[in-house]
């Protein structure tokens, strides 16, 4: 009898909810959100996730459990992320009430000069030995375990461990990536794509086909590497075998070599800085600054957005996207001026955020699109450069976690291009995380480019891990997403879905996406029984109205884009609950509960209890 009230009760709330009633309206059954009451893990891998809740479940914080999803993303999804790449974290120590961003992004080699990439495609840069950073993940991993883990390392990599020597199956995104790749190929012998014989044979058939979705492959040399970095920690990375592994296939790519040294790994070592955070509708919002331009160009976007009344409107009105889009061209514009490794250039991040200052930029914004912005001149002290309007940036992953303690984790992790540089050392995917810096050094008059190639330096990324709190300055929020520069967007629009639309996290990733990252406005196509349905055609043709296929802009931004656009947002909400008024409310106790959403454009799921 219980048990039927309780339900019924459930029932109830749901269909009166009026979240549920704007995924309706949009004629969808869609994905609902997952609610839990002590702790939650959201990843794009379902093994991931399940490490994650594991690892929750045995009593570990919120850092360890990021270190076990992390490994198994390493190993079950290594077109986006893993120990040969680089991460940000931002993170939420409960008991000391503050926040604390680490910057795990990988390095230029000390010899790298400005001219690294001149003359290179993108493709040719990418796919060789020059495109590898020193990667940043495993001392991240040792950094986050010292200070706010709990539980043995050993048994955070047993998950991993355990899938590499006993099998996993492949995904249909892992396949489908890897065929993509191989595609570019002028012939299976002549391979650019896969042109070291471990990551081939990992991956695909002596045919040239791409392993299918569910082919079982075991990753030994991947156990292995886990178990010294289990006995012997990062330093088994960074130093010895390893290393020397590293450096080998770096110096001897076969189709251009690198110029990493042993030294250079040696040196790498993380980097705590002050997390930037602006307010928006009068939550805080924390994110990652320099060399990650994800915080400020999402306080930017905020900023701007808060000068505007979105009353009575709804998240796909043309009012809205045109609104979005335009503060994405202004923020998009600073970001590319402005943002480089702060170890290297000055950054004005406060005056970027300043409240007049993105007060003067909004007051830019009319009726009809603006066209390509310019930057402004923010508030205080910064160094004058040419832009930099570099947006490739694709292979990456989200996660994030609340654990049973308060602790909050919000992280993002790349190896930057599908399946990074192309080249396996020892079970793990090398990174291209270089080719985020800009390949020219100055502009036509010479003016120095801020995200210009240099010695130690760390290029610019657009990963946006974010916690969010409410007035009283509690956790409410935690969100990111893979995307490469659409990053800045997707998390966002995720902001102002969950904030001013009241959206659920789930419903806020359902949400269709759109964006203007100071070219052309991209809507998204609409996905069936994963994302909201709209007329998307009709959409762009009031975005047209509104001057969105400006004439004056060069060809290839004059139209409205309706394109995929796959991001992977991971969404926690700490929610109240509000006091009992019935003796079955016993049910309901809990003070908060938390609820989740994971983005099923990808492979997101959410796990906890």
């Amino acid at each position: 009898m219980k048990t039927q009230i309780l339900v019924s009760i459930k029932t109830l709330i749901f269909l009166t909810s009026p979240i549920l009633f704007n995924a309706y309206a949009y004629g969808q059954d869609l994905a609902q959100a997952v609610i839990k009451k002590r702790e939650m893990v959201v990843t794009a891998n379902p093994l991931a996730t399940a490490a994650g809740e594991r690892v929750l479940r045995q009593g570990g914080t919120a850092a360890d459990a990021m270190i076990a999803a992390q490994t198994v993303l390493s190993l079950v999804e290594p077109q986006a992320s893993g120990i040969g790449g680089g991460a940000f974290v931002v993170y939420y120590d409960a008991r000391s009430g503050k926040t604390i961003t680490v910057d795990a992004r990988e390095k230029a080699p000390s010899a790298a000069t400005q001219d690294r990439f001149q003359d290179l495609s993108f493709f040719q840069a990418w796919q060789s030995g020059l495109s590898v950073g020193v990667p940043g993940v495993p001392r991240m991993m040792e950094f986050m375990h010292k200070k706010y883990g709990r539980l043995p390392m050993r048994r955070l990599f047993r998950p991993a461990v355990k899938l590499a020597e006993n099998g996993y199956p492949l995904t249909q995104r892992t396949s489908d990536q890897v065929a993509r790749l191989l595609s570019f190929n002028p012939s299976c012998e002549e391979r650019l794509f896969l042109r070291d014989e471990n990551a081939f044979e990992y991956f695909a058939n002596p045919d040239c086909s791409a392993k299918p979705a569910g082919t079982v492959v075991t990753n030994p040399a991947y156990a292995d590497t886990l178990k010294q970095l289990q006995r012997y920690g990062s330093y088994a990375f960074y130093n010895g075998p390893i290393a020397a592994d590293i450096v080998a296939a770096v110096q001897g790519d076969p189709s251009i070599p690198g110029d990493m040294t042993e030294q250079d790994l040696a040196n790498y070592d993380v980097v705590v800085r002050r997390p930037v955070c602006s307010t928006y509708r009068g939550r805080k919002v924390c994110g990652m600054g320099p060399p990650s331009s994800g915080g400020l160009a999402v306080g930017q976007i905020l900023g701007i957005l808060e000068n505007f009344d979105f009353a009575d409107k709804d998240p796909l009105d043309v009012d809205v996207v045109h609104l979005f889009t335009q503060a994405g061209r202004l923020a998009f514009a600073d970001r590319n001026r402005y943002v480089g490794d702060p170890d290297f250039v000055t950054v004005p991040s406060a005056g970027m955020l300043n409240k007049e200052y993105l007060s003067s930029r909004a007051a830019l914004i009319g009726e009809n699109d603006m066209g390509t912005a310019e930057a402004g001149v923010p508030p205080g002290i910064f160094d004058t450069f040419a832009p930099d309007m570099s947006t490739i940036e694709s292979g990456t992953s989200h996660v994030s976690i609340i654990d049973r303690y308060g602790n909050a984790l919000s992280m993002t992790t790349t190896v930057e291009a599908s399946l990074g540089n192309g080249v396996m050392v020892r079970g793990f995917m090398l990174n291209n995380q270089l080719t985020d810096f800009s390949f020219a050094a100055t502009d036509a008059e010479g003016l120095p480019v801020a995200n210009r190639v240099e010695g130690d330096k760390r290029p610019r990324s657009s990963m946006s891990p974010t916690i969010i709190y409410d007035k009283r300055g509690r956790v409410e929020f935690l969100t990111g997403s893979p995307g490469g520069s659409r990053i800045i967007g997707y998390t966002a629009q995720s902001i102002v879905n969950l904030i001013d639309f009241e959206l659920d996290p789930q419903e806020t990733i359902n949400v269709p996406h759109y964006m203007n990252r100071n070219g052309r406005t991209d809507i998204e196509q609409p996905i069936t029984g994963i994302t909201w349905d709209y007329d998307a055609q009709s959409l762009a043709d009031e975005l047209k109205l509104r001057g969105h296929s400006d004439p004056n802009l060069p060809l290839d931004e004059r139209s409205v884009g309706i394109i995929s656009q796959t991001s992977g947002l991971s969404i926690i909400q700490v929610a109240k609950r509000k006091r009992p008024r019935h003796f079955f409310d016993f049910y309901w106790r809990p003070k908060k509960v938390l609820i989740g959403g994971a983005d099923k454009r990808r492979d997101g799921t959410v796990g906890g209890r």
